[in-house]
């Protein structure tokens, strides 16, 4: 009897895998990280590692946007609990309020923009490093290996890179001649093979001895060297410093479903929790649970006027909670909302300078979503803030220098770059992390991924990602459908003007012209979308971009469920 028990042991030790098919799924903004993502979870590896190997991949191949010189936000569904990583940059310990300002207390152009004055301490490495050491399964070394490879043996570039690059090239080399993005990224060709030899060395670096092959030894000298050199501010005390934070998600129930998204430093969560529901507040109230029809004037004016309200709020209460208490819980009060909902204006436009806060008292980003074979998920979104950051190359490390110091509050009543104000609660101060509108949001379904979601673009970020939801909950889109659907914006400021993506109907533009709107085409955005709809994943990539997406059926190890 104990050799027969011995035997049927070892037999189920021992055997081949049962194929038991489980789907997974990733929505990547590159073929090249999307290739990576799945091969991770293809040979066992969970959502989060998954995750790591598309950042560091990212980091080679999507250098307007992925990075090791930037930072972002990570949200995780890994066991049934939600949590969410702050690796946002923070700035220099030697950076403060008006280093941005001249003689006459003015904003001095490009300054935040472009240069070295532009970057704040980087914090990818760190956030990859601490979920890894949290969540992860495979052996880090492995997860990165893969962009080392890339960055080495190098990647055929695609036709949209070779021409960004080309078109920031001879910007810069016209107007801050004395930044050396085209020494690096200037001689792209679309078909061509691109070799990255630094950064590969950068990345080895990172593979052997993890965040300290960023933050301490050769590459912590290099970055702060090439600071000195060049008037800049990060040293190695700041890269040693620093440090990635978990953070409560901030979350919200919503028609049934759990909204978990972006906390603050992000106004992100914030600002999707309030526009959806205000958006529910007039639909199942004055509108008596008619849904406006898709993309009407109707449905476009009565998110804008909630828009209005929100980008007030975002402006006078958001900002680092570390520095700024930021009210989270009264922004987010049913009563506040209802308030606030009773003050939009259905008939006509409200008054921009009469819209204030309520309580008393980047473009180039990416983004990519991944669920694993056991429904954990990953909603990722990363940025070095405008395409291609700062246009600075780290010499001898060989990646681009975020310029997210554009993101603080250079001065009271100023717009950014993305024409977002901001006040006192975003100025600059040593160590604090910038306001950031990178919102990756995961929709629960008693407890079960319905939806993962996130884009880049500044602040239509948070658009994109409002509007994606109900997209797929309201109207019950499908998820290729839910990513290419126009989209619109409005965000208070610029006044009355609202940006809309191709393909918006034009008796809809007319009328919302006639309303007063200044309408501006633009095609913001690349949503990284995947939902689950009765138990089977859908998964796309916005089609405008160059992402992919897939689905893939893998068979869940006997082993691990046991």
């Amino acid at each position: 009897m104990r050799r027969a028990c011995f035997v049927f042991l070892f037999l189920l030790v021992s055997a081949p895998l049962v194929a038991q098919p489980r789907q997974a799924a990733v929505a990547m903004p590159d073929a090249f990280s999307a290739e990576v993502a799945a091969q991770v979870l293809q040979r066992g590896g969970n959502a989060v590692d998954a995750a790591v190997a598309a950042q560091f991949v990212l980091a080679v191949t999507l250098p307007e946007a992925g990075n090791i010189g930037g930072g972002g936000f990570m949200l995780v569904h890994k066991d049934g609990e939600q949590e969410f990583l702050d690796y946002r940059e923070v700035a220099p310990a030697a950076a403060h309020r008006d280093m941005y300002l001249d003689e006459d207390g003015e904003v001095v152009p490009d300054l935040s923009v472009i240069g070295t004055l532009a970057s704040g301490v980087p914090g990818t490495v760190q956030g990859m490093w601490q979920v890894h050491r949290r969540h992860g399964s495979m052996p880090w070394a492995a997860l990165v290996q893969p962009a080392v490879t890339l960055a080495e043996e190098g990647f055929v570039v695609p036709e949209p890179l070779a021409r960004e690059a080309r078109e920031f090239a001879d910007y810069v080399k016209v107007h801050h001649p004395a930044v050396n993005f085209a020494d690096y990224f200037g001689g792209l060709a679309a078909g061509k093979l691109f070799r990255q030899p630094e950064l590969a060395a950068t990345l080895a670096r990172i593979r052997d001895r993890g965040a300290d092959g960023f933050y301490r030894g050769e590459t912590a000298r290099l970055i702060a060297d090439f600071m000195r050199d060049n008037g800049g501010l990060i040293t190695e005390q700041d890269l040693d410093a620093y440090r990635a934070k978990w953070r409560r998600p901030v979350s919200a129930d919503w028609r049934g479903y759990r909204i978990v998204s972006a906390a603050p430093p992000s106004s992100g969560g914030i600002a999707i929790i309030q526009w959806l529901k205000m958006y529910d507040r007039v639909r199942n109230g004055v509108l008596e649970g008619r849904a406006p029809a898709h993309n009407s004037a109707e449905y476009v004016h009565l998110l804008a006027e909630v828009g209005k309200r929100v980008f007030a709020d975002r402006a006078e209460y958001l900002g680092d909670p570390d520095f700024h208490p930021v009210p989270v819980a009264r922004l987010l009060d049913g009563e506040y909302l209802a308030r606030r909902s009773r003050e939009l204006n259905l008939a006509a436009i409200s008054p921009t300078p009469a819209v204030v806060p309520g309580l008393p008292e980047s473009e180039e980003t990416t983004h990519f979503s991944i669920v694993d074979r056991w429904g954990n998920a990953v909603s990722n979104t990363t940025t070095i803030n405008l395409s291609f950051g700062s246009g600075v190359v780290v010499e001898g490390a060989g990646f681009l220098l975020n310029d997210e110091m554009d993101d603080f509050s250079a001065k009271p009543g100023v717009p950014n770059a993305f024409g977002a104000l901001g006040g006192e609660a975003n100025e600059v101060q040593p160590g604090k992390r910038m306001l950031s509108s990178m919102s990756p949001t995961i929709l629960l379904d008693n407890g079960a991924v319905k939806m993962v979601t996130g884009s880049p673009g500044g602040t239509t970020i948070i658009t994109s990602v409002y509007q994606s939801i109900l997209n797929v909950v309201e109207f019950d889109m499908d998820a290729q459908r839910s990513v290419d659907t126009p989209r619109f914006h409005h965000q208070l400021w610029p006044k009355d003007q609202i940006r809309h993506q191709p393909g918006f109907d034009a008796g809809v533009r007319k009328e919302l012209r006639a309303m007063g709107y200044q309408l501006e085409q633009d095609g913001f955005g690349d949503l990284q979308v995947i939902v689950d709809r009765d138990g089977e994943l859908e998964a796309a990539s916005q089609s405008s971009g160059r992402g992919v997406s897939r689905v893939l059926s893998l068979p869940e190890p006997v082993r691990a469920a046991l």
